[in-house]
């Protein structure tokens, strides 16, 4: 369910000069730093007021400095100032403490460094090279060879292997591991990587596998439970939730959902746990075919599946 734009409306402006495979490739970045692909979107950014801002950035603040209070003793104020969506200038700090990657960091206040000089497991690493273009190539990050974002992703990936070398390399690690890379530094991003792989979505790149394909039936088991006529749809056309939960899932949903909605997903994932993925998936599969209309316009495999990426 990826985001969407009116091409025609964009190609009336001067920055946007270009169509790549029925995307706009544009000469200015927006707002989060796309140049085209799916992300890329021309509209002002929308939120609240300055002011509003402003005040929640000072909550934000406060709350940090006493972080371990409010973890221990008034964690519902985190939640609901959470599901209220971190203020953009807050979010890079306020996840690192809300996966725990700041524990993690200032207990092994060398660790990344040491990783990057370990010569690493060749296998791993040249993996890792052949994915490194595949992510967010429209991004100003990692748009060329020549972009920072290109090495400090490399770093980051394989300072994980080393990190865990039981799990390696996943290919579903690197988009997560790229934008956590557009919102904070190199070192942070990587404890945020390892804290999301082994806690957060612990047990999900393994090689086997098994505890995503359980997590694909415990959705299938949700949806028959709170949308049955969706649940009744996908059953008739043959879409199995492994088909389509599988990179919602392990990419945290970095490779499907609009720039604005992935971040307050993620505001809330970061403070809830695995339980947003789950809720996430239930609204974009409730949305795409929780009416009696979109599943008349989709009645085959083939309609579905092109419905669930659009």
């Amino acid at each position: 369910m990826a985001s969407s734009f009116n091409a025609d409306a964009v190609s009336t402006c001067s920055e946007a000069s270009t169509l790549v495979d029925g995307s706009v490739i544009s000469n200015v970045p927006d707002r989060h730093g796309f140049f085209g692909g799916t992300q890329y979107s021309t509209e002002p950014r929308q939120g609240p007021p300055p002011e509003t801002v402003l005040r929640r950035e000072k909550k934000w603040l406060k709350m940090l400095s006493l972080w371990n209070f409010y973890m221990d003793k008034n964690y519902t104020k985190i939640r609901e100032r959470c599901r209220k969506g971190i203020p953009m200038s807050i979010r890079p700090k306020a996840w690192l403490y809300l996966c725990g990657g700041r524990i993690l960091m200032e207990k092994y206040p060398n660790k990344y460094d040491d990783c990057l000089r370990d010569m690493g497991d060749q296998k791993c690493i040249d993996d890792i090279k052949k994915d490194l273009h595949r992510q967010f190539p429209t991004h100003e990050m990692f748009s060329s060879d020549d972009k920072p974002g290109i090495q400090e992703l490399f770093n980051v990936l394989k300072a994980y292997t080393i990190q865990n070398p039981k799990i390696g390399y996943c290919q579903a690690q690197a988009p997560v591991a790229a934008f956590l890379l557009m919102h904070m530094p190199a070192e942070q991003a990587f404890w945020c990587l390892v804290s999301v792989s082994d806690k957060y979505l612990e047990n999900y790149y393994s090689p086997s596998m098994e505890v995503i394909q359980r997590d694909a039936l415990i959705l299938q088991g949700l949806l028959k439970k709170v949308c049955r006529p969706a649940y009744k749809h996908l059953k008739e056309v043959g879409l199995e939730p492994m088909l389509y939960c599988t990179e919602w899932f392990l990419c945290a949903f970095t490779r499907t959902l609009p720039w604005d909605t992935l971040l307050r997903v993620w505001d809330v994932f970061l403070c809830e746990g695995v339980k947003i993925l789950f809720k996430t998936a239930l609204v974009i599969i409730i949305g795409c075919l929780g009416s009696a209309k979109s599943r008349r316009e989709a009645p085959g495999l083939c309609e579905t599946w092109h419905l669930y990426n659009h």
